[in-house]
């Protein structure tokens, strides 16, 4: 059976130095959903789009729900995402902010 796991990136920036087993995939899947892509010198394809910004809500959930998919089944292979849906603060309702939950599934092996 595989572990089923919510990633959200509210606090990515909680970075553990030597985290292991399942720590360490969460936290690399963190670093994949807060790193915009093109920032990486040597691998500018690494984390997501951050160019979606003004589009309809809609359109956005959608094409980052894809890329989230790809990306991080891409530069985690021991996961599988099993689930894309975002949060939206109510306080920040006003500016459109949307805030991704990653639900993973743990590769067997």
């Amino acid at each position: 059976m595989m572990k089923d796991i919510l990633v959200e990136i509210e606090n990515a920036e909680d970075l553990e130095i030597g985290a292991e087993g399942v720590a360490e995939i969460v936290q690399n899947v963190k670093m994949i959903l807060a790193t915009p892509v093109g920032s990486v010198p040597l691998d500018r394809d690494f984390g997501t789009s951050w160019m979606l910004v003004d589009q309809p809500t809609s359109r956005v959930q959608a094409e980052l729900s894809a890329e989230i998919v790809e990306k991080v089944e891409r530069y985690e292979p021991r996961v599988r995402v099993t689930e894309v849906s975002f949060v939206r603060l109510p306080e920040e309702a006003q500016e459109g902010r949307l805030i991704p939950r990653v639900r993973i599934a743990l590769q067997e092996g």
